[in-house]
C-alpha cells in the first residue's frame, strides 16, 4: 500500500495517506495481502545467492491436445471458429470468446494478450493498449536490468543484491524493490527507466506528483502489450542461464502470487509475476507469465477495476481468464 513518499525511506505498504491534493486514495498491495497493515517480513535468508542454472536447449514443443471446454455462444450458433484472425486453432478461439464474454460482465476493464511462441500467433482484446498502473509487474523489468548490467560489468551485484532480486520475484517484496531502485536508479532516478524500453516497455509512462522523487518504480503505467513484449524478451533474448533463473523463480512464487496466470492449473506448469494495488482511480490487478511445455504460451491480463471492485474481484477475474483460456489444454 502506498506511503506518503515525503522521504526516500517511505514504503508503499505503510498505509500512510498521501496528501489529498495529490491522491484521493492510493494503496499499493504489491508485497502484502490487502487485509494486512504492513508488508510481511521477507522470507529470504541473509546471504542467499541466486542460482545460475546451466543453459538448456529447448526441445520442439508438440501441439497441445483438444479441450473439453464448451464452445462460446457464437460457436454454438454454428460459428465453430469465432476469431479466425487470431491465428489460433478453433478450440483456443472459442476459449478467447468465452474469456471475452466473462470479462464483459466483470468490474472495470481487462486488457488481455495471449501469445503462442511456437507459431507466432497473438490474440489481444480491445483493451490490450490501455495504459494501466503497472503495480508490481514492473519488478520483472527491475530484475532483468540489474542482471544484464552485472553481466556486462556495468555494476557488480552483491550477494545481498541477489537476495533482494529474488525477494522481488518470489513474494513481490516492496522493501527489496525500494532498496534496489535507490541503489541502481542513479542520482537522477533514470537509469532503470532509460533501459526499460529496450526490454519491451515502450509505452511505459512514469507518473508525476505522487512522490518527491521522479521517476519511481511504484508510480508508473504501461499497457498489456508492453508486458507481453517484456515477457517475450525474458523468454527469447536473455542469456540462457538468466532466462532459466527467472523462469524457475516465476514457477515457484510465494502463495501471495499464486493467482492470475496460475489459474491455468498445475498441469500447465505456470509461472507469473503479479501486481496489485489501489491507485488513483481504484484497484488494479495484473498478471503476466507463461504456461505450457517450453513456456510455449504467454498471457497478460491487466484488470483496471475503475473503482467498481477491489482486490478479491480483480484477483478472481484475472485468474478465471487464465483458467478459461488454458485449463485442460495440457
Amino acid at each position: 500500500m502506498k506511503a506518503s513518499f515525503l522521504t526516500l525511506s517511505a514504503r508503499k505498504d505503510a498505509f500512510i495517506a498521501l496528501p489529498l491534493a495529490v491522491l484521493l486514495s492510493c494503496l499499493v498491495g504489491c508485497g502484502a495481502s490487502p487485509s494486512s497493515a504492513s508488508a510481511p517480513p521477507s522470507s529470504l535468508a541473509a546471504g542467499l545467492v541466486a542460482p545460475s542454472p546451466s543453459p538448456v536447449a529447448e526441445s520442439p514443443v508438440p501441439s497441445p491436445p483438444a479441450s473439453s471446454v464448451p464452445p462460446s455462444s457464437a460457436a454454438s450458433k454454428g460459428n465453430q471458429c469465432p476469431l479466425p484472425q487470431s491465428g489460433f486453432d478453433c478450440d483456443f478461439q472459442r476459449r478467447f470468446a468465452a474469456a471475452q464474454s466473462y470479462v464483459a460482465k466483470r468490474p472495470g476493464t481487462v486488457g488481455i494478450v495471449v501469445r503462442d511462441r511456437q507459431t507466432g500467433a497473438v490474440w489481444r482484446n480491445e483493451h490490450a493498449g490501455d495504459l494501466t498502473w503497472t503495480a508490481s509487474t514492473i519488478k520483472l523489468a527491475m530484475t532483468v536490468d540489474p542482471l544484464l548490467r552485472d553481466r556486462s560489468d556495468t555494476i557488480t551485484l552483491s550477494i545481498e543484491d541477489r537476495s533482494l532480486i529474488r525477494a522481488m520475484l518470489h513474494s513481490s517484496d516492496d522493501n527489496a524493490a525500494d532498496t534496489l531502485w535507490f541503489k541502481y536508479a542513479g542520482a537522477d532516478h533514470l537509469s532503470f527507466n532509460n533501459a526499460f524500453a529496450g526490454y519491451g516497455l515502450t509505452s511505459l509512462a512514469p507518473q508525476r506528483g505522487f512522490s518527491n522523487f521522479f521517476p519511481y518504480w511504484g508510480f508508473q503505467k504501461c499497457t498489456p502489450d508492453d508486458l507481453d513484449r517484456l515477457m517475450t524478451y525474458v523468454l527469447t533474448r536473455l542469456p540462457a542461464d538468466l532466462r532459466d533463473y527467472i523462469v524457475g523463480e516465476l514457477r515457484s512464487v510465494a502463495t501471495n502470487q499464486q493467482w492470475g496466470v496460475w489459474g491455468a492449473g498445475p498441469a500447465a506448469k505456470p509461472g507469473n509475476k503479479d501486481g496489485w494495488s489501489e491507485e488513483q482511480g481504484g484497484w488494479v490487478m495484473n498478471t503476466v507469465g507463461f504456461v505450457g511445455p517450453g513456456e510455449r504460451y504467454t498471457l497478460v491480463a491487466m484488470n483496471n477495476l475503475r473503482g467498481k471492485g477491489g482486490f478479491n474481484e480483480g484477483k478472481a477475474t484475472v485468474t478465471e481468464v487464465s483458467r478459461l483460456i488454458f485449463s485442460g489444454r495440457f
